[in-house]
């Protein structure tokens, strides 16, 4: 017991400049700890709010100006016309492209929109 009754006497008072120091860095280990529980409670908050903020559906994917459900697909017909026959297909944005030879021989290019859900356009393409 006498080493702890000798510990005791020997903590003197820091000289001012020592403790001045202690007390700056006691109040720079407490702004840090408010600051590090601030941003604690604002990625708490950020996580409640997306937990709640789902409404149990899946959120739907935008392409283009086409919104898609994420637990669906979008379901499209293109008609084209008797007697098309598709040589080459292309897809940019939300439209295809169907590139063929009519029944007659004559080339056309029709332009099929996905968000419209219809032909957009007809286009002859005339040549050798």
């Amino acid at each position: 017991m006498s080493n702890i009754e000798n510990d005791d006497q020997e903590d003197k008072p820091l000289d001012p400049v020592m403790e001045n120091v202690r007390r700056k860095m006691m109040r720079l280990q407490l702004v840090s700890g408010g600051i590090m529980l601030l941003m604690f409670m604002a990625v708490l908050a950020a996580i409640v709010y997306k937990i709640s903020n789902r409404d149990g559906k899946p959120e739907a994917v935008s392409a283009g100006g086409l919104s898609v459900p994420s637990d669906a697909p979008v379901k499209a017909t293109a008609t084209l016309p008797a007697g098309f026959a598709v040589s080459a297909v292309s897809q940019s944005a939300g439209q295809i492209l169907f590139y063929g030879a009519m029944a007659d021989g004559a080339r056309k290019a029709f332009l099929f929109d996905i968000a419209a859900g219809r032909v957009v356009a007809e286009i002859d393409v005339p040549g050798n």
